[in-house]
């Protein structure tokens, strides 16, 4: 498990502007393992909208050797990386950030959790366990120690009773069933544990401020978890923003060049969720900047 940091320079012109808002990002890869397209490249997206970016590589089955394993047969369980280790990891990743806000500038009021995909399932499950004893009891910290100001999910994963339900390629029904015991543990999980890491299901009125965005095209990851989610935060009456773009497959990341290795990772039109995300960011994580420099308020004083 790694964390590494895209900290936003206090020096010079830049300087003695105080602590800046953060984002945490959690990569997706099924649990199997943490996607390079969707660590760095989504760091500095951040990094240029003024916020400081964090990439969490959580504990996932290959144990950050950065490999997949063979899916074509059953995969033998990792004790050391299922769950809940994962949204373990992103609890004390903000633990360590609290540590060092001081020294890094960090608002820790102002931290959000961004994931996609495995990560974005993360993410959402840190969203609604971040104040419960999963978290709190096993660390020894007051919820408002872990608190995330809000959630980014990039096509995420919120409900395996309703992934359960779905006739699938064979293919694709391997992968998911090694997903779900790289996460797990189990080879056939309960509904009782499948409801419990569903967080769909598990929505609260102390479910951070949630974004949204997924491709309809999506033919790995549905977008109905998507819709689920967001018809969960209505009903508990969290603030949130959902965008589905109609075309564009799964794990797009910032869906431009930046995070691409093929044109199939491409899409002009779902690429504007980082411009969305950032307005919609930007209404609880504006930078509390003065009317002018002070070069331009001596120029108008003498004026």
């Amino acid at each position: 498990v790694t964390l590494t940091i895209y900290l936003i320079n206090d020096t010079g012109e830049m300087s003695g502007q105080g602590s800046r808002p953060a984002v945490l990002v959690c990569p997706g890869g099924g649990y199997f393992n943490c996607s390079d397209r969707e660590g760095e490249p989504v760091a500095l997206q951040f990094n240029a909208c003024g916020y400081h970016a964090f990439v969490l590589r959580y504990s996932t089955y290959d144990e950050g050797r950065n490999e997949f394993p063979d899916l074509s047969s059953d995969i033998v369980p990792n004790e050391k990386t299922k769950h809940p280790a994962p949204v373990r990891d992103i609890a004390k990743a903000m633990l360590y950030i609290r540590e060092h806000a001081r020294e890094w500038q960090v608002d820790m009021e102002k931290i959000a959790v961004c994931g996609f995909s495995a990560g974005g399932h993360n993410s959402a499950m840190y969203g609604v366990y971040w104040n419960k004893p999963l978290l709190t009891d096993y660390f020894g910290v007051d919820a408002a120690a872990l608190r995330p100001a809000a959630l980014i999910l990039g096509y995420p994963l919120t409900d395996y009773i309703f992934m359960k339900q779905i006739e699938r390629k064979p293919m694709d029904q391997q992968f998911f069933h090694n997903s779900n015991i790289a996460f797990t543990g189990e080879d056939d999980p309960s509904d009782e544990l499948l409801e419990s890491i569903s967080p769909a299901l598990l929505v609260s009125e102390d479910t951070p401020p949630t974004f949204i965005w997924a491709t309809a095209g999506d033919n790995l990851v549905l977008v109905q978890h998507s819709l689920r989610m967001a018809h969960a935060l209505a009903d508990h009456h969290v603030p949130f923003e959902i965008h589905i773009f109609e075309e564009g497959d799964h794990g797009l990341s910032t869906a431009a060049q930046v995070s691409a290795v093929s044109k199939t990772q491409m899409n002009a039109d779902a690429a504007q969720w980082t411009v969305l995300a950032r307005k919609w960011l930007e209404k609880r994580f504006a930078l509390e900047l003065p009317e002018m420099t002070p070069f331009e308020a001596m120029m108008a004083a003498k004026q």
